[in-house]
């Protein structure tokens, strides 16, 4: 049986869906949902490349596994392989934390109060967390009372070292903020060699992910020169025990990959404010 003109009819209806999903209409978010939506748009993108790798993959062997095989590679090695934009992005974040902790300890030390020194701060904030103390800056000048609009921040940042923060912040507003300042250098000070120990992971790590892509250079080059140059020594796996046998050697790479992600993730601290948003949003609307 030909698979191609099934293939093909996945791959129009997998078009179709993406195209019904993006004209759906949306109601406005928040920051948070915008990141989202984001996020939503380059799985589009990495869904519809899938679907063209798996396609072709098809057309070329005509083997039902290395459609599944090739679609999983496009959708699975990128993010495996490639720049840890992640660790980046955490490793920024973390700085900007602690940078905006040492404006908020400068500015209330011209005898400014926490608000002041929230909207103070608001316009230099560093990029990273810029748009998240702005909207903080919105919420505390709308009449949001602190404590609520502090807790929406740290739903927004989603970040162990800004719940340090806001904690502070939060017993500053609430009762008394007479050590805020020494509380808010330390902050920036622990904030700092956090970003430091990331760092020094990512380095050490560095050598991993670097085999890893070699490794799987070398496996895909291998692929691909065998089906271009010499397609015969790969009849074997035309018949239904090869495609099992393929599938079980697509299944040992996917498992490999898979450690390699877990054992180069750098785990995250616990979260200091448990569930934060569960009363931040409705405290946040009535104030």
């Amino acid at each position: 049986m030909n698979p191609l003109p099934i293939l093909l009819g996945l791959a129009c209806a997998a078009g179709l869906t993406l195209i019904a999903d993006g004209l759906r209409p949306r109601p406005p978010g928040s920051r948070s949902s915008r990141r989202t939506g984001r996020r939503r748009s380059v799985d589009r993108h990495r869904m519809l490349a899938t679907v063209a790798a798996g396609v072709a993959a098809g057309a070329v062997t005509r083997w039902p596994v290395a459609v599944l095989l090739a679609a999983a590679a496009v959708w699975a090695l990128p993010r495996v392989l490639g720049p840890d934009r992640e660790h980046t992005r955490a490793v920024a974040r973390i700085e900007a934390i602690a940078t905006w902790a040492e404006l908020l300890r400068d500015t209330l030390s011209s005898a400014a109060g926490l608000e002041q020194a929230i909207t103070a701060t608001a316009p230099v904030t560093p990029h990273p967390i810029r748009a998240q103390v702005q909207a903080l800056d919105t919420a505390v000048r709308g009449g949001a009372r602190l404590p609520a609009a502090l807790r929406v921040f740290a739903v927004d940042l989603a970040d162990p070292t800004a719940d340090l923060v806001v904690r502070a912040l939060t017993q500053a507003a609430g009762y008394h903020g007479g050590q805020l300042s020494q509380c808010l250098t330390s902050l920036a000070v622990t904030a700092r060699e956090l970003a430091v120990i990331r760092m020094r992971v990512a380095t050490k790590r560095a050598a991993t992910r670097t085999a890893a892509r070699v490794i799987t250079g070398t496996a895909v080059a291998m692929v691909a020169g065998l089906i271009l140059l010499n397609s015969g020594f790969l009849t074997p796996y035309q018949s239904v025990t090869g495609q099992m046998v393929l599938l079980v050697v697509g299944a040992v790479f996917a498992a490999g990959f898979w450690w390699l992600v877990r054992a180069s993730r750098l785990p995250e601290p616990p979260r200091v404010l448990a569930n934060p948003g569960g009363l931040a949003v409705g405290e946040g609307r009535a104030g």
